[in-house]
């Protein structure tokens, strides 16, 4: 492969006391023809001469029920493709032999010990490695590169080349992978063990923490003592029920990822091994098979199956041999020496390539790619954080932000700020007109004023409460077998409204048969059997469900074992390709060749080409079997060049007992389910029509606009398909972003390697259970149990978290806007407040009750939830002046001889601390009835308990006139000295009773009028016919390459739909 415009060999691989390492590469120009590699005689012919025994493998068919378990494996190179690039690694080194050297060779030996200066010599550019310590933590002591003008450079973390001559079958050992994971940590983007100390200071930090700070300075200048320590433990309060709630939470999901964690198979020791990928480190041998996710960046060094390296030293020695010879050109990376394609890998995320790359010896395989076919040795070069995507990572993490739930939070904080600021500017306005002090007296003066105004008009708990409710949440949610990846994807789990489902495993129960197999005229069941056996996977330790349930149905057909155990060989297999749509695998028997094919009836039937009589009986039978509910599998041999189309298996896989009623449990949850799946039209539209999810299923041609449609239809077209049959990955990806561009939030189920560009595309990625490392690696929530109807669970919990969360925040802001619209006139009017000691506990029994709203009963919404934030500052906004008016009404009545609604016996400010208390505490039980979108459902002990205590302490208070501004006498002796009558404090309970029961009539009457539960929702059939039908005009585009007239390549533009015709 060309590096740099040369070209050198891949890494040398290491075997003990085997002479497998060449020499030290030396760059020279060379030239890959692109031609098929014949192997020189004498050497093993890797790609058509590996042998198969299937006496052995006769023998697994009929085990198979005592013996699921045993090993047999083929050797299964890929077709060959243009190869990839890569960049050799660093240990290429020569093996030292102990020989009279010269001069030079001497001076070479000597260059080659030198490992690189020490930490106290200074670099070519004058820049040298120092120790520093943290000033925040001397004990701690780390490297740093400073340059020459004194100012520090980042060091990269090189692997040393001696790390990279690792021997292939021994591996390295435990202690030496420790003593690596010391130096370079885990294989890992983020490490989960978080900072607990910096993770509680974290709860202290943002622009509400910021306000309530500030007021904790203002009230250490005001030197009130008691309000500066309220304040203070306010704020370690809730700091630290955050803190602990979220940790406990996340103790709880962590303990669940681990079942779920990836995993690596590696070489340690000279024994396979599996352990966690985390726990890779450069240098180590990786196994890589299909399904699984590449744990590191690394080198392809040998196929699983060339057990002697045999074929991979031929390899590298026809390398060496296309090296020595030169004279070719330098540009051209087409590189057949490099033989076969040992595995494929999906780099769709990396790359945008919607086919898998095809990998040789020595090319190089990428961290979180997935291995879509082939088994491989790979010697690990980077870990998780120095890799490719690992560095593409950091740089996104820079530049990242939030997300939605962030930007709401932040919008919300921002707003109540402003309103503070603008109501505080217009309290010292007033105040300098009615002469109110800055600083004195001591109690009612501008700066008390502030003070009062920035405890109440900031949420302190808004941040503690919304992260503990979605933590609880999540915790709640892997007891459901629901493991969240990220807190965020609830709130997208919640909104979704239309659900993206494949087939198997999901609607389906998984479990194939095969029934009564049709045969062509003239063949032979039991051939027919034998041939779809051959045309499968032989390694019975991963076997996919269709090759599996095409082997043990053999049992039933002794004769077709006795066929398999008659000498055949397998020269070559080919795995399942999403294009050609079949496998294939070339055999011998008695010195004759053959290919033996299985796949989907249309591509066999293409393949085969038979006579016009014997294909439509072929079509009829298919049609008929799909109109049934079978997925039909088409199996032919081909045989001196001429292909026999031998017959159909017909495969049955039933709908899972609980699907139809769940899918009728989503669609009343306005919940729009759509099936993709890979089979035929007819078959999945049996399947629909089985499970009563409706009839217009389609083939995937119509998503670019079969018959020229145009884009805005067939955007209309997908919003109202029940599902799409015969799709590949790129279709479901397709699907996903085009309900997307029309305002739906969108859900994916997803198991394989395919599936992942589709499952990161949408707006909540869902790995179901058995999913591949790479499927679970790209979703946002993998489930653990089987089934839609999980997944309708977790969408219902959902919902009830948000349900919480929305409650808080609409009751949070009708207190603030309900003290801040009294205070304001008390203060204008009245010059008087209530006092700010009695404020500060009014904020910290609200936040102190309502952290129980994170276990409170929810209700679930009955259609899809969003924030709507001009709905909620509505309703906050009317309710706050409800409460306003009431408090109000409370201070007013005092002035009356007669006492009015509340007896004229006792302090004023302990009265109307206990009436703000009361109403404050009891709106949320308002606010979390959800109007009329959800059922009502009864509160929780914690959250109903959690109340009561506050507002009985709120009436011990007012009773014995604690921190009422009073002087404290003896109250049998002196009544008046600040405590309040108990017939008063009953009369302000049952005041305060009355004032809720209105908010909640208001309350259920503005969430039912239509305009306003409409306002702020957004647009779920969002059309922009123009930006449509462009965008579809420029994916159905190809460019057509043709030779002109004069022999010159000519290049054009064509719709596909033209290119299609013409072929």
């Amino acid at each position: 492969m060309s590096y740099n415009g040369q070209t050198e060999l891949p890494p040398p691989i290491v075997v003990a006391d085997r002479a497998f390492t060449q020499e030290t590469p030396v760059t020279q120009p060379t030239h890959f023809d692109g031609n098929e590699y014949q192997v020189p005689a004498g050497e093993t012919n890797i790609q058509y001469e590996q042998s198969n025994n299937y006496n052995q493998y006769a023998q697994y068919q009929e085990t198979a029920p005592q013996q699921e378990q045993q090993t047999y494996q083929a050797y299964e190179p890929q077709a060959e493709v243009p190869q990839q690039e890569y960049a050799p690694a660093d240990s290429e080194e020569p093996q030292e032999k102990e020989a009279p050297q010269d001069e030079y060779g001497q001076l070479v030996a000597f260059i080659r010990a030198q490992k690189g200066t020490s930490n106290d010599e200074e670099g070519n550019d004058g820049s040298r490695i120092v120790k520093k310590r943290n000033w925040l933590m001397p004990w701690k002591v780390r490297e740093v590169r400073v340059n020459k003008d004194g100012e520090e450079e980042a060091i990269s973390q090189k692997v040393p080349s001696s790390w990279l001559e690792t021997d292939v079958f021994q591996g390295i050992s435990e202690s030496e992978a420790t003593k690596r994971r010391s130096q370079f940590g885990y294989n890992e983007l983020e490490s989960p063990h978080e900072n607990l100390v910096l993770k509680f200071i974290g709860f202290f930090r943002g622009p509400v923490l910021y306000v309530m700070e500030l007021a904790v300075a203002l009230a250490g200048g005001l030197r009130d003592w008691i309000d500066f320590g309220v304040i203070i433990g306010i704020l370690m309060l809730n700091a630290f029920v955050g803190w602990y709630q979220e940790k406990q939470a996340g103790d709880i999901v962590a303990q669940l990822k681990a079942g779920i964690a990836l995993r690596a198979t590696v070489i340690r020791d000279g024994q396979e091994k599996e352990i966690e990928a985390r726990e890779v480190v450069p240098g180590d041998i990786v196994v890589v098979e299909d399904g699984m996710t590449v744990p590191c960046d690394g080198r392809v060094l040998a196929s699983y199956d060339d057990k002697d390296l045999s074929q991979a030293t031929a390899i590298r020695r026809r390398m060496e041999e296309t090296r020595q010879s030169g004279g070719e050109d330098d540009d051209d990376d087409v590189g057949v020496d490099k033989g076969p394609a040992i595995i494929a890998c999906d780099q769709s995320a990396i790359t945008g390539e919607s086919l898998a790359v095809d990998k040789h010896i020595g090319d190089k395989v990428f961290y979180t790619t997935g291995c879509k076919r082939g088994k491989a040795y790979v010697l690990v070069e980077e870990i998780a954080k120095q890799s490719f995507v690992g560095k593409t990572a950091a740089l996104v993490t820079k530049g990242g932000d939030g997300g939605h739930f962030q930007k709401v939070m932040g919008s919300i904080g921002t707003s109540l700020l402003v309103l503070v600021i603008v109501f505080v500017l217009v309290i010292w306005f007033a105040g300098f007109f009615r002469s109110i002090e800055i600083a004195r007296p001591k109690d009612n003066n501008l700066l008390v004023y502030t003070l009062i105004f920035l405890i109440i008009g900031v949420p302190v708990g808004l941040p503690c409460v919304t992260t503990t409710t979605m933590a609880v949440g999540a915790a709640y949610l892997a007891k459901r077998e629901a493991i969240v990846q990220k807190l965020t994807a609830i709130e997208s789990l919640a909104g979704v409204d239309v659900l993206c489902s494949d087939k198997t495993g999901t609607l389906t129960a998984n479990k194939l048969s095969i029934h009564e197999p049709f045969t062509s005229e003239g063949v032979d069941v039991n051939f027919m059997m034998a041939v779809a056996a051959l045309a499968s996977s032989h390694n019975v330790n991963s076997l996919d469900p269709i090759d599996k349930v095409t082997l043990t149905t053999l049992r039933e057909y002794p004769a077709a074992i006795e066929e398999l155990e008659s000498g055949w060989e397998t020269k070559r297999f080919t795995p399942f390709d999403p294009v050609s749509k079949r496998i294939t695998s070339e055999v011998r028997k008695d010195g004759k060749d053959y290919t033996a094919a299985k796949g989907a009836p249309n591509a066999i039937l293409k393949l085969c080409a038979p006579p016009k009589e014997q294909a439509d009986q072929y079509r009829k039978v298919a049609g008929d079997f799909a109109s049934r509910g079978f997925r039909s599998l088409g199996v032919a041999i081909e045989e001196d060049g001429k292909w026999r189309l031998l017959g159909l298996l017909p495969m049955f896989d039933p709908p899972r007992s609980d699907t139809a009623a769940t899918i009728a449990e989503a669609q009343s949850l306005g919940i729009s389910v759509k099936m993709l799946t890979g089979d035929a039209v007819a078959i999945a539209k049996e399947t629909c029509r089985m499970l009563a999810l409706g009839t217009k299923v389609y083939d995937s041609q119509r998503l670019i606009g079969s018959g020229g449609m145009a884009g805005s239809a067939i955007h209309d077209f997908v919003e109202a398909a029940d599902g799409f049959a015969e799709v590949f990955p790129e279709h479901k990806y397709q699907v996903v972003e085009m309900l997307q561009h029309r305002g739906h939030l969108t859900a994916m189920t997803g198991d394989g390697v395919n599936d992942a560009p589709s499952l990161k595309k949408a707006d909540c990625g869902i790995a179901v259970e058995g999913a591949s490392d790479a499927a679970r690696s790209a979703a946002d929530v993998v489930f653990l149990d089987e089934g839609l109807s999980t997944i309708i669970t977790s969408i219902k919990v959902a919902r009830q978290i948000f349900h919480r969360m929305k409650a808080y925040i609409q009751y949070r802001i009708s207190l603030c806007i309900h003290l801040e619209i009294y205070l304001l006139l008390s203060i204008i009017i009245l010059d008087e407040t209530i006092r700010a000691n009695l404020i500060v506990f009014i904020a910290l029994f609200a936040d102190v009750a309502t952290i129980a709203i994170a276990y409170d009963n929810a209700p679930h919404a009955r259609q899809p939830v969003e924030w709507q934030l001009p709905k909620i500052w509505i309703i906050s906004v009317v309710l706050g002046i409800i409460l306003a008016g009431a408090t109000w009404i409370t201070r007013a009545t005092m002035f009356l001889t007669g006492g009015g609604i509340i007896q004229n016996f006792g302090n004023v400010q302990e009265i109307l601390y206990l009436e703000v208390a009361l109403t404050e505490n009891w709106l949320i039980f308002v606010t979390r009835l959800g109007g009329g979108e959800s059922d009502i459902t009864l509160p929780s002990w914690q959250l109903v308990g959690a109340v009561a205590v506050v507002d009985i302490i709120a009436s011990i208070f007012c009773l014995f006139g604690w921190l009422s501004g009073a002087e404290q006498r003896n109250f049998l002796t002196a009544p008046h000295g600040g405590w309040t009558d108990i017939v008063t404090v009953v009369r302000v309970w049952a005041f305060s009773f009355g004032v809720i029961v209105i908010c909640a009539l208001v309350y259920y009457i503005m969430c039912r009028i239509p305009a306003l539960d409409n306002l702020g929702r957004r647009n779920r059939s969002n059309k922009n016919e123009v930006m449509e039908d462009f965008f579809a005009n420029v994916q159905r585009l190809t460019l057509v390459h043709e030779k002109g007239e004069d022999g010159h390549d000519v290049y054009s533009f064509n719709t596909r739909l033209e290119v299609d015709d013409e072929e």
